[in-house]
């Protein structure tokens, strides 16, 4: 077992390590057919080979090689170290800096087994959300942020280290880019062709930027996502009894059960894989559909909370249910989404009901052409299931994992007649439920105890559920009200559920004033020693200004500028300059590569005075920045917001638009 002082010396070459191959027993990523040239083959070895010195090539040009042609990638599985790999407290870290500790902290937590969906093959979540390329690559950057004074900064080529670089001590201490391709060159095809020549990742959001925390925020998302579809869709408060269907629990989308519990409906996820570790989070688990409907039943005539894991594939589940309506007219679903990683629907993110799990991995890598046309033959079958109890009263969304786009591709009914083309016959959970959420300046703010000490958690807990019930008492406006008592409800439940996996971590969604007062409140209490050490302050790239993702975070940006990426550019930079501790930018995210760019920052709060003012600022432009720009294109909430932020803040000045009241002016001056 090496220790963190070993792992922080560089690649261990003097001997080399063992090599061990592939553990046996953990999941794995699926195999990938980048479909290389014998000369792109050549250069993915030479490429994984310039991490070493010429008296080792001819050892590992060997298994390299033999790398790429089983797993269609050079993951190094050499130089998986043999550390326990979690979280450790920041004062353990062999650093100059507690920046670059805490940023050791994150990069541990995402590689954590018990975080991690393929911990061997550096994927944290998503199917293909790369941490790292390779093993190489680890050991150097643990290496580097061990060396990294005040004074430089690590600049990060795609999960390759470029090196540290003179930098003043307010610049960042790590960039980040991931994916940054020519956007001509942006497709799957080129896609996996780089990566298996080590020259470019797919980071996805929190992965590639070192900030995930486990499922616990798609589960506070799905949580808040529920309750306000129950608003928007139902007309209810309460979702006692009300059902809700939906797939996938492994990885993020494994929240889901837990959302429904917290939420207080009736949930039912499919989920076709094996591992048992995917139903760890429902309350009963089931292998076919009609027991699961017995228990179902019962729960949703008699309001009990619950949550059912069919051990299936979600196209079956949903034609029961289709069968059910038709042969009893009994409608049984309220609300439908999926939460499958169709953003890479051909390499193991959607299984095709045609297939067991076993024969779809196999004929993945074997015949990557049938499989592509089952998973949209199989696509079709789920759409028209769903499309027919929606006629019937059931309301659907999609959860932005490209579900309804792969469908459309795929050739399903799923047109919105006469819509733009980032419209569909379902909405997007932005379109209709989150985005005006979004355009108040709520997001998903999350923060990191670096201690390790669940009892700073607890206080951090106390802290923003004390700060958001003092805004309350001092006013705010009731939709503003709204999201606040739902998220001070989230963090109380939050400590029930056990919802903790890795680092001690918590998310919640708040607006500009939350977060700043917040992150001053955490950092007057490490001040103080209520809190023993310093608190990483984060978000999901999914928030109000840090994605431009015409599928998802802007597909309720209607003025044309959804394809446009100015705004999560602008937030990399903005947040860079502001005293960001680290940032990421991201080409891909959970719609999938090519579709979404996305900007992400990490601050460490130390105590420092000077920390709270890079709060204060940083956070600002980090919320503000987006609203302005859903601002500009439109939306009402968005309008009132950063009108009330200019107020409040003298040195805010934004561009308002001027609302075009006669439309008919419009058809008069093109038609004249």
């Amino acid at each position: 077992m090496s220790s963190l002082e070993e792992i922080c010396g560089g690649l261990p070459l003097h001997p080399l390590l063992e090599n061990r191959g592939r553990k046996k027993g953990v999941p794995h990523a699926p195999v990938r057919t980048p479909n290389l040239t014998a000369q792109e083959e050549k250069l993915a070895l030479q490429n994984a080979l310039r991490y070493f010195p010429p008296e080792v090539h001819k050892e590992l040009a060997l298994e390299f090689a033999e790398e790429l042609k089983l797993y269609g990638h050079i993951y190094m599985y050499r130089f998986c170290p043999a550390i326990e790999m979690r979280a450790y407290p920041i004062e353990e870290y062999p650093c100059k800096t507690k920046s670059a500790a805490a940023i050791m902290h994150m990069i541990m937590n995402n590689l954590d087994p018990s975080v991690a969906q393929f911990p061997q093959e550096l994927v944290t979540y998503g199917g293909n959300g790369q941490v790292f390329s390779n093993w190489a690559q680890f050991w150097l950057v643990m290496h580097y942020l061990s060396e990294m004074t005040e004074e430089q900064t690590l600049v990060m080529y795609s999960g390759h280290p470029l090196g540290l670089f003179p930098s003043p001590r307010y610049a960042p201490r790590l960039i980040i880019t991931n994916g940054m391709v020519i956007p001509n060159y942006s497709s799957r095809d080129e896609y996996e062709k780089m990566f298996a020549m080590g020259v470019t990742m797919y980071g996805q959001m929190t992965a590639g930027s070192y900030c995930y925390i486990g499922p616990q925020g798609i589960v506070h998302g799905t949580v808040l996502t529920v309750l306000n579809a129950g608003r928007r869709y139902l007309g209810v408060e309460d979702l006692a009894g009300r059902v809700f269907v939906t797939s996938g629990l492994g990885g993020m989308s494994g929240a889901q059960a837990k959302a429904a519990v917290i939420a207080g409906c009736v949930g039912i996820i499919a989920e076709v894989r094996p591992t048992p570790l995917c139903f760890h989070s429902v309350m009963m688990n089931f292998l076919h559909p009609f027991p699961c409907l017995l228990y179902y039943r019962d729960a949703r005539e008699n309001k009990i909370t619950l949550s059912l894991g069919y051990h299936g594939n979600v196209v079956d589940l949903w034609e029961r249910f289709v069968y059910e309506l038709d042969t009893t007219g009994e409608q049984l679903v309220d609300l439908g989404s999926d939460q499958t990683s169709c953003h890479n629907p051909f390499s193991g993110g959607y299984y095709p009901v045609q297939l067991s799990f076993e024969e779809a991995n196999q004929l993945m890598s074997t015949n990557p052409g049938r499989f592509r046309t089952l998973v949209q033959e199989s696509l079709r079958r789920q759409v028209a299931a769903i499309n027919r109890l929606s006629d019937k009263g059931m309301f659907f969304w999609d959860y932005g994992n490209a579900f309804l786009l792969e469908a459309q591709r795929a050739g399903a009914d799923v047109e919105k007649r006469g819509a733009n083309k980032i419209e569909f016959r379902y909405p997007s959970y932005v379109q209709h439920i989150m985005g005006d959420i979004f355009s108040l300046g709520f997001g998903p703010f999350r923060w990191v105890c670096t201690s390790g000490d669940p009892q700073d958690l607890a206080t951090t807990d106390l802290i923003a559920t004390s700060v958001l019930e003092e805004a309350i008492h001092q006013g705010v406006s009731a939709s503003v009200k709204q999201q606040y008592h739902d998220n001070i409800h989230w963090i109380r439940e939050a400590g029930k559920h056990s919802l903790v996996v890795g680092s001690q971590a918590r998310i919640l969604y708040s607006d500009q004033k939350g977060r700043v007062s917040i992150a001053v409140a955490i950092n007057r209490a490490i001040a103080e020693k209520r809190i023993k050490a310093p608190v990483v302050l984060s978000r999901d790239h999914h928030d109000v200004s840090g994605t431009d993702s015409p599928y998802r975070e802007t597909s309720n940006i209607y003025d044309g500028s959804a394809f446009c990426a100015d705004m999560a550019v602008q937030n990399f930079v903005g947040d860079a300059v502001r005293g960001a501790t680290w940032v990421a930018l991201h080409n891909g995210g959970g719609v999938g590569w090519g579709e979404v760019i996305n900007g992400g920052f990490g601050l460490v709060l130390d105590g420092s005075a000077e920390a709270e003012e890079q709060a204060k600022i940083m956070l600002s432009w980090d919320v503000s920045n987006g609203v302005a720009r859903r601002c500009w294109s439109g939306n009402s909430n968005a309008y009132e917001t950063i009108c009330q932020a200019m107020e409040e803040t003298g040195k805010l000045k934004v561009t308002l638009p001027h609302k075009v009241v006669d439309e008919s002016i419009l058809e008069q001056a093109l038609h004249r």
